[in-house]
């Protein structure tokens, strides 16, 4: 037994010639190629020279022993000696050919080196592959992204931290790096395919030829050698980061020097490893969606394709999968979901009351007891600009002189069911106060939920003593940019219906005893008052003087004005007909004596407040595609010469500066401060005001806390 035991333990013998099946100069049966990029292997991956390791031609040699039998060889036989089996470097001495260990034998390393040891194999294995390689064409979501497309995404990602027209906080530009990255992301991958579905047929011809190429396989999709796109993601890790953190670095230097231009403090907070951070989330949230939604697409694709022909099947899926992505994105996440949730948010806080603001005891204010409007019909906004009504004594105390209570008349959603309606009740309201007989009376287009800047309604009520009356109706209750996605045409019809209203009753009047009939609002209330009216001739027809703060893009009188520019005018401030009733200004003291003392300035007036630096002004969808003006030379006073336009990235960043835009000093951004002041002094003064009553006017409003 002892002998039979020790026959078995022993090694075998090696007939010369035969080939050892556990060498190591060839790989184990099944076992693919090193170079094999996840393809499984064929016949022509295999050498036509040799067939399970014998040479071609040649006969394997045989023996007449029995490898697995347990006797002796036959006696003078010569043996060759068994190698010593083979041991990986790393393993342990075996027990009986190690001395024993001990503090002084040195024989076991110590555990950094076998630490050591390992990482420099886990180094060498990432240097030699630094992707991750699906076992399959079948995954999708689990899949390494692609290089082309990986580079387009980088590459967008630098293009968002350029500046673009107001500083931005470094949250979001987070947000606009990643969203403009998963949008160079989709672009490249799909450059990548359609380069790979031109290029296929010359690569399996030709591709040998290429660098790396003796390497590419003939199959449907040709790809390079193993060592050839390790070397391609290890340049792109390499100048991806060193050049990331340069984009970085210039793009915290722009925002300080735009910060400079728009005397803003040049501190700034730039977190730049949170930004690359955050954008890398947001571009791998939006990156696994659209991953999912091709997923989603691919199995659709597979079940139409048992019922009808492949190529119906391919069709109809596409067809169904981008129906579900627009609508069910539109309808469902931004109507239902973000719509519906800003709608129940406002609908609450038309409810509300501004603290400090209490219903008025005058009774030509409406929401007061006489009033044919009551008190919580008015909504927030209605009892904000009713509430905080200026007395008499007030204005007396600014201006110097004796001065009336002026006269605010406001028609809440609620108060009737139709913009009619509510013209119609604002009209009586009108009538019931004596508005029609004071020396001015001002239309004001509101925004969303109803608002109407104080600093644009007061300074109209300062320089004429409290001799006027000042209408306005709210139209929605949602906010300003909920209602522009929604519908903001209603901004428009609600205006042009309170202006045809007031007009019909306005002309009535002797046109000696009618007064002066002005209209005036601010960004999307600015809107509705240019939509209440025809054009530019019909503006001037039908009203005394206007004063527009930070009109929108898609205003269509603005638009006229700026097309039909005189030559060699910026878009920023352009000069229309030599100036003669229409200016544009951001600093009005400077800008409204423009373009000089050879141009009168006749009557009607419409002073247009427009700051170079406001994204609502300029925001449109054609950003995307095409170049604006307002980004030719020469640019606006507050914008930094390192601003450019790129595809896509531009129409982003104004986006996203629409939201900050009000996080500027005036007249900068969206803000236009206390600019009506100079702006009613030139398009509606009162008889013997002079410059310096403007003067001290703007002093107490720069120094007076808005009430609202």
């Amino acid at each position: 037994m002892e002998r039979a035991a020790e026959d078995r333990l022993a090694p075998l013998p090696r007939t010369p010639g035969a080939h050892n099946a556990n060498s190591l100069s060839d790989p184990p049966a099944g076992t693919d190629d090193p170079t094999d990029t996840g393809h499984p292997p064929t016949h022509a991956d295999r050498s036509p020279s040799t067939t399970n390791g014998t040479p071609a031609g040649a006969t394997e040699p045989t023996s007449t022993t029995d490898p697995t039998s347990t006797t002796d060889p036959t006696p003078g036989t010569d043996i060759p000696a068994a190698p010593p089996p083979a041991q990986d470097e790393d393993a342990p001495p075996m027990d009986d050919a190690a001395p024993e260990a001990g503090p002084a034998s040195g024989a076991q390393a110590p555990r950094w080196r076998a630490v050591a040891r390992g990482a420099r194999r886990r180094l060498a294995a990432l240097v030699r592959r630094p992707y991750w390689e699906a076992p399959n064409s079948s995954y999708v979501l689990r899949r390494w992204p692609g290089l082309t497309a990986l580079w387009c995404a980088t590459l967008f990602f630098w293009l968002s931290l350029t500046p673009s027209l107001v500083p931005r906080p470094w949250p979001l530009q987070g947000v606009i790096g990643g969203i403009t990255a998963a949008m160079g992301y989709a672009i490249g991958g799909l450059a990548e395919w359609l380069i790979r579905l031109a290029l296929a047929p010359l690569l399996r011809r030709y591709g040998r030829l290429l660098p790396g190429g003796r390497h590419l396989r003939p199959s449907r999709r040709p790809r390079p050698s193993q060592r050839w796109r390790a070397r391609a993601w290890l340049a792109y890790y390499a100048l991806s980061t060193v050049l990331t953190i340069a984009a970085l670095s210039l793009s915290a230097d722009a925002q300080r020097e735009l910060r400079r231009l728009q005397g803003m403090p040049a501190a700034l907070t730039w977190h730049s490893l949170m930004i690359a951070l955050l954008a890398l989330g947001i571009f791998g949230v939006l990156v696994a969606l659209g991953r999912a939604v091709r997923l989603g697409t691919r199995a659709l694709i597979r079940v139409l394709g048992r019922f009808v022909p492949r190529p119906l099947a391919i069709g109809a899926g596409l067809l169904v999968s981008a129906t579900v992505v627009v609508f069910g994105t539109r309808d469902v996440v931004f109507d239902r979901g973000v719509i519906d949730v800003a709608a129940h948010l406002a609908e609450q806080t038309d409810k509300s009351t501004k603290d400090g603001i209490t219903r008025p005891r005058s009774s030509l204010v409406s929401g007061s007891t006489a009033s044919l409007v009551h008190w919580d019909d008015l909504g927030y906004e209605g009892r904000n600009f009713t509430g905080s009504s200026l007395s008499a004594d007030q204005i007396a105390s600014v201006t110097g002189k004796g001065a009336r209570q002026p006269v605010r008349v406001y028609v809440g959603q609620e108060s009737a069911p139709t913009f009619r309606a509510r013209a119609r009740l604002a009209v009586r309201e009108l009538e019931r106060t004596g508005a029609f007989d004071r020396d001015v009376l001002a239309v004001a287009g509101t925004t969303g939920r109803g608002w109407v800047n104080s600093t644009d309604a007061e300074p109209l009520e300062y320089i004429h003593h409290g001799n006027t009356a000042i209408v306005a109706v709210q139209y929605s209750y949602l906010p300003s940019w909920a209602s522009f996605l929604v519908d903001k045409e209603q901004a428009g019809r609600a205006t042009r219906a309170l202006v045809e209203a007031v007009r019909a009753r306005w002309l009535e009047i002797p046109a000696a005893e009618r007064p002066k009939l002005v209209v005036f609002g601010e960004s999307l209330g600015a809107y509705g008052i240019e939509a209440a009216f025809d054009g530019p001739d019909d503006l001037l027809a039908k009203v005394d003087g206007a004063v527009l703060a930070g009109t929108p893009n898609f205003s269509p009188i603005r638009r006229e004005l700026t097309a039909h520019r005189d030559p060699g005018s910026p878009v920023w401030r352009p000069e229309y007909d030599e100036g003669r009733h229409f200016r544009f200004a951001q600093w009005p003291r400077k800008d409204l004596a423009r373009p000089g003392p050879e141009s009168a300035w006749g009557t009607p007036r419409v002073v247009y407040l427009q700051n170079a630096s406001d994204a609502i002004v300029w925001w449109s969808p054609e950003l995307a595609l095409h170049r604006p003006c307002w980004l030719r030379e020469p640019l606006g006073p507050d914008i930094t010469g390192a601003v450019n336009w790129f595809p896509l990235v531009t129409f982003w960043q104004t986006t996203v500066d629409m939201a900050v835009s009000y996080g500027v000093d005036a007249p900068h951004g969206h803000r236009y401060g206390n600019g009506s002041v100079e702006a009613w002094a030139a398009v509606a003064p009162s008889e013997g005001w002079t410059d310096a009553d403007t003067e001290r006017l703007r002093r107490f409003m720069d120094q007076r806390e808005a009430p609202y």
